[in-house]
């Protein structure tokens, strides 16, 4: 992806940033690298590295095949500045052994990524195994001469009045990392309320995301409002919260909707998940993450060389009926429209239509969004266009239909498409 930004960076903040470095990592599931050659991981590498991102942080669910293909990512990533940090995904079963012996493979790497000096080591879940086992396995990674700092996502821990009992409850842990990145089942904006609190008790990253729907059959079916979550959870991140990291979720948990990464064609979606993601390209996303990456590291809005609008739209109507899949719960908060959200390096009109509905409005530069309603009429794609005094200056239209009927199965994720021509 071309680069559309350039830094207008001081060089006080330069020096700053030596000071107080902040680091961007996207969460990577390594069990979707089931059939990943070397070649698929420096795609990835080199992908996520061009917008800014300064590794990946390894989801890791079983000591299987999910070894060799982080071995391979290691190979990969040999003589590149990209990093590695494991989360071991304890919602599946884990003894303490193999997950000792998977840290120590790759513990002197350079490539591994060190935070407050020691090797970092996080987890998605993992407190129901409590702390006397947490204690023991940085024990035992002590004895081999590994001191690690241990940053889980303890995922119960998402109400702010339970920051306090967090370190009582496991004084073993060394940070935090707030997994909760989308409302809570709820018609309303996240807040950072849960940030902030867990930020002030320990240190603590911060997530974003740009989406959550899921449709694997029940009990796994459920859609979050986040039809303007990828916007304003980075400029959270980047100018409320401004923790040492923040993680991506994710580069490539399909199932969930919230991948930026291409889809790899290689990797075996299962029988239902194809059903929402197969041609629902989000690697525009990249753009906005971009922009904020920059945003989040400078401390100061990067100047934009190259006006762009990134739009995102779901292909059918919420009360639509499907021949097949589930009713997401929650299926009533998102709106039905098409979201835009212009990057300009100056002042101008950015207009909207689909069918015969048309939305407008008057954009400074640097982000500002807008939206447009779904039309009533069937099988309607949107149009954008840029206008400067009067003249369009770039204008295009989606890929995806909005679609009234044949629904085939509920489908929730949305298609992401560019202005930039």
């Amino acid at each position: 992806m071309l680069s559309i930004l350039s830094l207008s960076v001081t060089l006080f903040g330069a020096l700053s940033r030596v000071v107080d470095a902040k680091y961007v990592f996207a969460h990577f599931m390594a069990q979707n690298a089931y059939s990943y050659a070397v070649s698929d991981w420096t795609n990835d590498i080199n992908t996520a590295a061009g917008i800014g991102i300064d590794g990946f942080a390894l989801n890791i669910a079983a000591n299987d095949y999910e070894v060799a293909r982080i071995a391979d990512a290691y190979t990969a990533a040999s003589g590149k500045n990209f990093k590695f940090f494991l989360s071991f995904d304890m919602s599946y079963s884990w003894a303490s052994a193999d997950m000792v012996s998977i840290v120590a493979a790759h513990a002197t790497s350079a490539n591994t990524f060190k935070w407050n000096n020691n090797v970092l080591v996080s987890t998605y879940s993992g407190e129901s195994y409590g702390n006397a086992f947490w204690a023991s396995f940085k024990s035992a990674l002590a004895a081999t001469g590994i001191t690690v700092t241990l940053a889980p996502a303890f995922t119960s821990y998402r109400d702010p009045s339970l920051a306090s009992s967090l370190l009582s409850n496991f004084p073993s842990i060394d940070g935090f990392f707030n997994w909760w990145s989308w409302p809570a089942d709820t018609n309303s904006n996240l807040t950072t309320a849960t940030d902030l609190a867990y930020q002030s008790a320990i240190k603590a990253r911060t997530a974003v995301s740009p989406w959550q729907f899921k449709n694997l059959g029940d009990p796994n079916n459920w859609v979050e409002l986040s039809d303007t979550l990828w916007n304003y959870r980075w400029q959270q991140a980047a100018s409320q919260v401004v923790p040492d990291i923040v993680e991506i979720v994710t580069w490539n948990d399909y199932g969930e909707s919230h991948y930026i990464g291409d889809i790899n064609p290689n990797v075996n979606l299962g029988t239902l998940a194809p059903n929402y993601v197969n041609g629902f390209d989000h690697s525009h996303w990249r753009v906005v993450a971009q922009y904020y990456i920059s945003f989040y590291k400078n401390g100061v809005a990067p100047t934009v060389t190259d006006d762009q609008v990134v739009f995102w739209y779901r292909s059918h109507p919420k009360g639509i009926t499907c021949s097949t899949g589930t009713l997401p719960r929650n299926a009533a908060y998102p709106v039905d429209a098409v979201f835009a959200m212009a990057i300009l390096g100056d002042s101008a009109t950015i207009t909207l239509d689909i069918g015969s509905n048309h939305y407008q409005w008057n954009a400074g530069p640097g982000v500002s969004m807008g939206s447009v309603p779904f039309p009533t009429q069937d099988s309607q794609i949107p149009f954008i266009q840029i206008i400067k005094n009067g003249v369009v200056v770039k204008s295009g239209y989606g890929s995806m239909y909005v679609t009234q009927t044949g629904c085939s199965y509920y489908n929730f994720n949305p298609w992401v498409g560019i202005l930039s021509q």
